[in-house]
């Protein structure tokens, strides 16, 4: 294999194998991996400007029987600290959000044994009801998995239901990494990683916009990364042409604070500022049809997220006005969104709101400016 022959196929927009992916992170200078990130990103989003959303992420429980080993966020049934979010604190969390001046909520929560399909298409439309300006970015691939299991059902009609009841997107949560070697050991039980993609080619069929994540650097190989892209790729490649699918690819390093995973499996978080440039830019190479890549700011940081503007990455997420799982292990940067804003414009960047869609939207000139910028505080 040569490098120079990989890169230029990679800006013809050609799908690299797994294998060439592999000998491209392992080989190829940041600086040209970099460089050819940056270069899809511009055919895909053109341009000097970089997109920020304002929303919520709240969970609907923290009971949950998947027992991932990197997870702190959850609690066993029965539990003395275990909860199911009311309509009340919704209530207050949605109004609180529309103050901010956001429009979505990022709802998730785990695999409670006794909370079927009747639960979440009931709370949809209660919340559709009380705000039917809130826009529903909910649940994820092992959330749809576990409820199919429970209505013996098909991921088809469990996730038309909750169309119908009010669902407008589909996170792509869940994803950690997409080899069931790996899963058996770090998340066993959630969903096999077969079908995480079936759930999401299900969504592409019924015209849900969804997004696809990876959860890197604890203890799979290279390999398994490169071929993790190469099934979101195959599934994004399958969706009808009139949907969205895939429209944005996250990945982020594994947070390994006081987690089982690093007890047990003694994996840590070994990600380094070079590293994940390198794999925002390989995301770029090896996802030629998605068209958005966002940087995790939230578990690398202001400095290494803004580098990777120039290598791939076209958008900077949430300002996270609420976030608990991932925080739970360790992820402990914020901003406000000033600071969102000014990191961007940092960079050399033009900052741009946007809502789940990557349409543009305007800064909302009722937003509580001054309780927006404390935002960061609030959720430390």
């Amino acid at each position: 294999m040569n490098i120079d022959d990989l890169l230029h196929r990679a800006l013809q927009l050609e799908f690299l194998s797994a294998e060439e992916g592999v000998f491209l992170f392992e080989q190829a200078p940041t600086a040209e991996l970099a460089y050819v990130g940056n270069q899809l990103r511009q055919h895909h989003v053109p341009g000097n400007t970089v997109t920020w959303i304002i929303d919520r992420n709240s969970n609907t429980t923290n009971v949950c029987i998947a027992n991932c080993k990197f997870c702190n966020f959850y609690r066993r049934p029965g539990h003395q600290e275990s909860y199911i979010t009311t309509i009340p604190e919704y209530q207050q969390k949605i109004e609180e959000l529309f103050r901010y001046g956001g429009d979505q909520l990022l709802l998730q929560g785990g695999h409670h044994p006794d909370l079927g399909l009747d639960f979440y298409t009931n709370l949809f439309r209660t919340l559709k009801s009380l705000y039917p300006n809130l826009k529903l970015h909910a649940l994820g691939p092992p959330e749809i998995a576990h409820i199919t299991k429970l209505e013996q059902s098909s991921h088809y009609e469990v996730l038309k239901a909750l169309k119908e009841a009010g669902l407008d997107s589909l996170p792509g949560a869940g994803a950690e990494i997409l080899s069931d070697r790996v899963r058996r050991l770090i998340s066993k039980g959630k969903c096999g990683g077969q079908e995480w993609l079936d759930v999401m080619r299900a969504a592409h069929q019924l015209r849900l916009t969804t997004s696809a994540t990876m959860m890197f650097g604890h203890i799979e190989t290279n390999l398994e990364r490169m071929e993790h892209f190469v099934a979101l790729r195959q599934v994004q490649s399958e969706k009808p042409a009139d949907a969205k699918g895939f429209l944005a690819f996250i990945p982020w390093p594994f947070q390994d604070e006081d987690t089982i995973l690093q007890k047990i499996k003694r994996a840590r978080n070994t990600c380094t500022g070079d590293e994940y440039v390198r794999m925002i830019a390989m995301s770029r190479i090896m996802l030629p049809n998605v068209i958005n890549i966002q940087s995790s700011w939230l578990t690398v940081g202001k400095q290494i997220a803004q580098i990777t503007l120039h290598a791939g990455a076209n958008d900077f997420g949430s300002i996270m006005i609420e976030e608990n799982v991932v925080s739970a292990a360790g992820a402990n940067f914020r901003f406000t969104a000033n600071g969102i804003q000014q990191a961007i414009k940092d960079a050399g960047f033009i900052p741009q709101l946007r809502n789940q869609q990557y349409e543009f939207r305007a800064l909302p000139a009722h937003t509580e400016q001054q309780a927006l910028d404390k935002i960061a505080l609030m959720v430390d």
